[in-house]
């Protein structure tokens, strides 16, 4: 996967007062024409060039993907087609994008896929407030300090649907493999204005009703969209990060972090907590400053020289990178004898391990005496990837069609899955009190 980045560079003479405040005007104006925009439908050159876009993207999928109907059939992939066709006349913009990902995503795999959050010609915003599942339950994690009444509150309904009935919309635009897939990407989509009114979750892009369950009982509140949504990386979750000038529920909380959101900017590193080695491997693939291949090699003799009672492997962060660079690291953990035991060797895996991360954990599961501890993984071992970028002509939105099919696993497994043999799911509680279920039942366990 590609890392994908939006910059901003803003000129010294923009500092200069007057300035400002046509800069702010101008801005004002493009966000209302925007909002405007994405409220109305296209105009007759937009119903061309979406109805371009939009049979373009089915023969260049067809094209693209190794096996574009693995999971949908050829008259049912083609009737998605006509019938977004059919509809374009009365769509806005938003309705029109989000027609496009819900037929991407019937293809029924992770890396087949229109993702907001990966593109920037989709230009969807964002509410301000950052939505996060714990166990079976929508949170808001993190808001601006404007907000910050809001931070904690368990999340009902949003919109004229409750929690369940609006993610059970956005799950129609997520690629996926799996549920764990789906959370992962859902919490992003249901804090994006534009989706909620495409999927008539809410009324309007302009206003967004919540029902929150807070301490204090039963609140309703109505928020607006704050700016564009942030863009992300593909091989390492960003959705733990701080945002300046933002507040986590996390912070309310005394002490450091948790080993495993310390240092989210790593792509690799190695920590001792008594007898425990906790390994945290965020991408798979080089640092800038050392390969992944010499990293295994500095493991391996932390291990001889530490002598550690259990090592624990963190993939929580985990999205993927380059596969073919697992070998060294597998094969160093196979190596440690002493480690490479029943009990003692343990992989921290979660809704964010996908792609990559999941060849790695299919070569721990075969390889070595690993127990999996957390919660199901967001990939499975029988699974399409590698996906390819189709740039449509007129609206220059990004569709990812897989080009391999990666049978890790026996031909005959059918799950949808790895799942930890230590379940730890993350819950409110722990992640606000900065507990580490996980690396808790790692330590608590006894052969």
């Amino acid at each position: 996967m590609r890392a994908v980045t939006q910059c901003e560079n803003a000129s010294p003479t923009c500092m200069q007062f007057p300035r400002i405040k046509v800069s702010l005007a101008i801005s004002v104006v493009l966000a209302l024409q925007f909002f405007v925009s994405s409220a109305m439908a296209g105009t007759a050159a937009e119903i061309r060039d979406w109805r371009e876009d939009l049979h373009f993207m089915a023969v260049q999928m067809e094209k693209t993907h190794k096996n574009l109907y693995h999971s949908i059939s050829r008259n049912d992939f083609a009737a998605r087609v006509e019938g977004l066709d059919a509809r374009i006349p009365s769509l806005t913009r938003a309705e029109f994008i989000v027609g496009l990902a819900q037929i991407v995503a019937a293809v029924g795999d992770g890396h087949t896929n229109i993702y907001p959050t990966r593109d920037a010609k989709i230009g969807f915003h964002t509410l301000p407030v950052a939505f996060t599942y714990f166990g079976d339950g929508l949170y808001v994690r993190a808001v601006p300090q404007s907000e910050r009444s809001l931070l904690g509150a368990r999340v009902l309904r949003i919109g004229n649907l409750s929690t369940e009935e609006a993610y059970a919309a956005v799950r129609t635009m997520v690629g996926h493999e799996n549920e764990s897939g789906v959370r992962y990407w859902a919490q992003y989509l249901l804090a994006m204005p534009e989706v909620l009114e495409a999927l008539h979750i809410t009324s309007s892009v302009d206003d967004v009703p919540l029902t929150l369950q807070t301490q204090a009982g039963e609140s309703h509140v109505t928020l607006r969209p704050m700016g564009l949504a942030p863009l992300m990386s593909g091989d390492t979750s960003t959705l733990f990060e701080r945002q300046p000038g933002w507040v986590d529920v996390r912070d309310l909380a005394p002490g450091p972090d948790p080993l495993w959101l310390q240092d989210l900017t790593r792509t690799f590193r190695i920590e001792r907590v008594g007898q425990l080695l906790y390994v945290q491997i965020n991408k798979i693939g080089n640092a800038p400053d050392e390969t992944l291949e010499r990293f295994a090699q500095r493991l391996r003799g932390e291990i001889s020289s530490m002598k550690p009672d259990k090592v624990a492997i963190d993939l929580r962060q985990n999205r993927g990178g380059d596969g073919t660079l697992i070998i060294p690291l597998v094969r160093s953990l196979i190596q440690s004898e002493n480690i490479d035991q029943p009990g003692r060797l343990f992989a921290i895996i979660g809704p964010a391990t996908f792609s990559a991360a999941q060849m790695l954990v299919d070569d721990l599961e075969k390889y070595t005496n690993v127990l999996f501890v957390g919660e199901p993984t967001g990939s499975k071992g029988n699974a399409y990837g590698d996906s390819r970028k189709i740039i449509l002509p007129n609206t220059g939105v990004t569709v990812r069609a897989s080009i391999y099919y990666w049978q890790d696993w026996h031909p005959l497994d059918t799950r949808d899955a790895t799942v930890p043999q230590i379940p730890a799911s993350l819950t409110f509680k722990d992640y606000s009190e900065k507990v580490d279920p996980a690396i808790r039942a790692i330590l608590a366990y006894k052969p």
